[in-house]
């Protein structure tokens, strides 16, 4: 991390963009707009991580060393109520790259289906935007992440563009399935993946290590460091470790003034500029609108509508794995490099379902070794038992929005600068229970087929999120019913504008961040054009 004793946190003057969060959403726009001659200042909550990502992953796999992330504690403090628990803290990263740090890398378009639900289907919301709008923005995604794949799946929505790195090839339990699924007359095709199959971008191909999530020790899977980098270098400012807790706006409430930060010296500053953007994901934009109430905001900064917050979505996951009585090599690749959307467009019930087929199945020798209590001829005999006979499939399952899911803040409960913790109220209904099922049934039949002897299933009722946080601040082009319009600038502030998946009105089952960075690079324009007016 950086050394506080030299880093300067104090503000940039006359900026002409303030942008909170350093993740994928802020980091594209800052590079984008600095490269355009913008005045940029990022202000991100948590620290750099500048160590070697060989010594985080030492940490993350020796027990006792801690999360390589530093998450936890009283900064990070929430609340969760509802009929589920929500595990904020087990997948969100607060830092320079965010949750890119440690996420899988996955990249997919949103189907067509999935901006026109309520048209389509008569159920949740349409999106202001469609598919076509969002298509070339798509393209430009791809490019700024370095996405690996191949025009081999006959459900995915139209393109025009290649990707601009050929695909992984399929793994050796992709092979297992193959078989089965061409049986079943289940087509497999390849994944889109945010790491590189070749030299990209100044990083070098993926070489294996197989640790994608935490740490991927050899830079081949993007995060969003490398926009933040970019953005530096076309002269923008990045502070780190100052954590923005309210919005000021003007008198007359129409403009944001300046965001207020504290840094680790405990000195508070307040950062002014022309344009706002608000990119801290799906949890914090809330709890920092809603820690921004004032006289003519009372129920907290472009809440007008009364939706800041609500609607809070995530993908549920489903899976299934056991034994099989044939070498699988699961560990061997730390991602995923089939999958099937042949279900996503026609389920029944309508939730959307995307089905995967995993390659990190069962346990890995070099995590279960260091946790082991045996050693010697006895721990490496454990080990050839369990290890290279696990196959898993997953699935990601669309949750639809719903008003009585959200993020609200926890009066009684306060983090270390004494502000109200973010409160996430979740719950997961009975249509996606059933979709659950859905993909519990046919996974079940893959595995059937296989002749997997199926030893866990996780489905309806022993769900968890994927820690895709969507929903809080929606966009649309009605006022009262949403936050942001279909720039992704807020109704009630003219200066003042959100990215990322928080502004989805519906979420799919699509892994969100390809939709995050295409929206940022749309929302850049936008932005751009206010700043040279």
């Amino acid at each position: 991390m950086a050394n506080d004793a030299q880093t300067d946190r104090t503000p940039v003057e006359d900026a002409d963009v303030c942008i909170v969060g350093a993740g994928p959403a802020g980091g594209i726009v800052a590079h984008r707009l600095a490269e355009s001659g913008a005045t940029v200042v990022v202000l991100e909550a948590g620290p750099r991580f500048d160590g070697d990502r060989r010594e985080q992953l030492e940490r993350h796999v020796r027990p006792g060393l801690g999360n390589p992330w530093e998450m936890g504690g009283p900064r990070d403090e929430f609340t969760s109520s509802g009929a589920s628990f929500y595990p904020l803290n087990a997948a969100r990263v607060k830092g320079v790259g965010g949750t890119t740090l440690h996420w899988q890398g996955m990249v997919m378009r949103l189907h067509e289906r999935d901006f026109e639900l309520a048209s389509r289907h008569d159920t949740g919301v349409d999106w202001p935007i469609s598919y076509s709008d969002l298509k070339p923005y798509y393209a430009e995604a791809e490019r700024e992440l370095g996405v690996a794949g191949a025009v081999d799946n006959p459900y995915a929505p139209p393109r025009d563009d290649p990707y601009p790195l050929p695909a992984f090839p399929p793994s050796h339990s992709d092979s297992l399935f193959a078989d089965a699924c061409e049986r079943l007359e289940i087509d497999m095709h390849s994944v889109p993946n945010a790491r590189n199959s070749e030299p990209y971008d100044g990083r070098s191909p993926c070489i294996g290590y197989g640790t994608c999530k935490p740490v991927c020790p050899s830079g081949a899977k993007y995060t969003a460091e490398s926009h933040v980098e970019k953005a530096e270098t076309a002269g923008a400012r990045i502070v780190d470790q100052a954590r923005v807790r309210r919005l000021e706006h003007d008198d007359s409430g129409d403009s944001v003034v300046a965001a207020v930060y504290t840094t680790p010296d405990g000195e508070t500053h307040r950062q002014e500029a022309g344009q706002f953007v608000l990119a801290c994901g799906g949890v914090e934009n809330v709890r920092l609108l809603l820690l921004s109430a004032s006289d003519q905001y009372p129920d907290g900064l472009a809440n007008s509508s009364g939706t800041v917050g609500r609607y809070f979505m995530d993908h549920l996951f489903a899976g299934m794995g056991g034994r099989l009585d044939r070498p699988t090599r699961q560990n061997h690749v730390g991602f995923n490099t089939s999958e099937t959307h042949q279900f996503y467009d026609d389920s029944d019930p309508v939730n959307g379902i995307k089905l995967e087929f995993l390659n990190y199945a069962g346990p890995s020798p070099v995590i279960d070794a260091l946790h082991a209590d045996t050693w010697g001829d006895e721990l490496r005999d454990q080990l050839a038992e369990s290890y290279g006979t696990h196959i898993a499939m997953g699935a990601l399952v669309e949750q639809l929005p719903r008003e009585d899911n959200y993020v609200t803040l926890d009066a009684e409960t306060t983090d270390d600068l004494g502000d109200p913790v973010p409160e996430v109220h979740w719950s997961v209904d009975d249509q996606t229970k059933a979709a659950l099922t859905r993909a519990n049934e046919i996974q079940a039949s893959v595995m059937d087929e296989l002749g997997v002897d199926e030893t866990w299933t996780v489905g309806p009722e022993s769900t968890g999120p994927a820690f895709h946080h969507m929903g809080t601040t929606r966009m649309g082009d009605d006022h009262e019913t949403s936050v942001v319009d279909a720039d992704c600038r807020t109704h009630d502030l003219q200066n003042l504008w959100i990215a990322g998946s928080s502004v989805f009105p519906t979420g799919g089952a699509m892994n969100p961040t390809l939709t995050i960075a295409a929206l940022a690079v749309r929302l850049a324009e936008s932005v751009r054009t206010q700043v040279r007016n």
